[in-house]
């Protein structure tokens, strides 16, 4: 009888060390899950906040466009017109020759801003006969996240104006698109 206990001790501590190895591989399995949902939640956070400061680049270009909008010259190139290529790449303010955008520094980003000139009938403006363009392109990075946001922007008076008035100008966003 004594000999069958000793078997039996035995096999409870062998059994005991399967469980616990089988317990170990599941915390590891869970401790590993737990840690990609953290990081996947990071990315998330700093995509959302990226699109925050790139809305928030954009609100601050299409305020100097209603403030500065007689200093800014007109594209003179098609190239010139075209949605700045840089905005992929850019991290700091300055002048890009190729396209003629000045980037200006904002919290978290950049924006940069080209007058396309004028536009017969623009859309979203019924009533209007002309409007002078502005495309305002805004950048947010936070982290490793970029987000590329980019407005059209009209300026406008309305054809209903008292000749007897000074001419006054309006602001409106006619178009909006994420790039990146």
């Amino acid at each position: 009888m004594a000999l069958n206990r000793g078997r039996q001790a035995g096999m409870a501590l062998l059994v005991s060390l399967i469980f616990l190895l089988l317990l170990s591989v599941i915390g590891l399995g869970a401790m590993q899950s737990a840690t990609q949902q953290e990081k996947m939640a990071g990315s998330v956070r700093q995509a959302n906040q990226s699109l925050q400061a790139a809305e928030t680049a954009l609100r601050r270009g299409e305020s100097r466009v209603q403030g500065d909008w007689p200093a800014l010259s007109e594209c003179n190139a098609v190239v010139k017109c075209l949605p700045p290529s840089e905005a992929r790449t850019r991290v700091s303010p300055g002048f890009d020759p190729s396209s003629g955008v000045l980037w200006v520094q904002v919290p978290d980003g950049l924006f940069g801003i080209q007058h396309m000139g004028s536009g017969v009938t623009p859309a979203h403006l019924p009533g209007v006969a002309s409007a002078n363009l502005y495309r305002i392109t805004a950048i947010g990075l936070r982290g490793a996240s970029r987000t590329i946001l980019e407005s059209v922007y009209a300026r406008y008076q309305r054809s209903e104006v008292d000749p007897n008035e000074p001419a006054r100008q309006h602001f409106r966003r006619v178009l909006w698109r994420q790039l990146q």
